[in-house]
């Protein structure tokens, strides 16, 4: 199994993440891609992949900052993008959500940032997205009709059946969470069954959405193996199967080594 989306770097882990990522390499995971979600936790997630193979980073700027970051925000991040365990770009995106502040133009022209950076550096986009999926999808067909295709993940989707199926269209692959277990969560299992095989992944998106039995409690990449679950149940594989199958795609959109 592969967590294609984790923040282990973030305070709630300082107490026991050595015991948090022994849990994990227990658990059957094979790796781990830490995400950044701004300079500060891009540098930590630089940081912790350097401390195991098995880790690696991403680097980018979260919707919710895009009101305060900086242009020497964003340089540092396309600095860290160089860095050679660094695979991604994001989680970077928009969001309408009501935790988020950021005026939604501000936005607009960090998330375009960092598509021009994934362009120049051949990574792929971590793609965060909340209750904005007319504007994501309108940004991305506009830059994809410009420019030439794009590639990343679609992180935590929480879309149904059509949002799967324009994010495929794009070109992106689909990363489903803890959510899948989530009882309300019936048009993203809906959507599960329908994304195509080389596109799936699953993600803790961890210390968040800890998925069922242990909703309300603090996530954690071991948990990656309860959505692996759900999602070989709803697609009628096995474990084996769905962890092959997640984990190959995972290593193909981020360029990772073969196990």
């Amino acid at each position: 199994m592969i967590d294609s989306h984790a923040h282990v770097d973030f305070e709630s882990f300082d107490a026991d993440r050595a015991e948090v990522l022994a849990r994990a390499w227990a658990a059957g995971l094979a790796a781990i891609v830490n995400v950044g979600t701004g300079p500060a936790g891009s540098r930590r997630s630089v940081a912790l992949a350097a401390t195991d193979p098995r880790i690696w980073a991403t680097v980018g700027i979260h919707p919710h900052d895009a009101g305060t970051a900086t242009d020497a925000d964003f340089a540092e991040i396309e600095a860290l993008a160089r860095e050679p365990r660094v695979v991604g770009i994001g989680e970077c995106g928009l969001d309408r959500g009501p935790h988020n502040h950021a005026p939604f133009d501000a936005q607009v022209a960090l998330f375009r940032q960092h598509v021009d950076l994934s362009r120049r550096t051949g990574l792929p986009l971590v793609i965060h997205n909340r209750d904005t999926y007319p504007e994501l999808f309108a940004i991305l067909e506009e830059e994809t009709s410009a420019r030439g295709p794009l590639r990343g993940v679609m992180h935590c989707f929480s879309g149904g059946p059509d949002e799967a199926a324009r994010s495929v269209a794009l070109g992106f692959h689909v990363s489903f969470s803890g959510v899948l277990t989530f009882k309300s969560a019936q048009k993203t299992r809906d959507a599960a069954k329908l994304v195509p095989g080389d596109r799936v992944m699953v993600e803790t998106d961890c210390p968040f959405l800890t998925p069922e039995p242990h909703r309300g409690k603090r996530n954690e990449p071991a948990y990656t193996a309860l959505t692996l679950a759900r999602l070989a149940s709803i697609r009628g594989w096995t474990m084996d199967e769905a962890a092959h199958v997640t984990a190959r795609n995972t290593r193909q959109v981020f360029g990772l080594p073969a196990e």
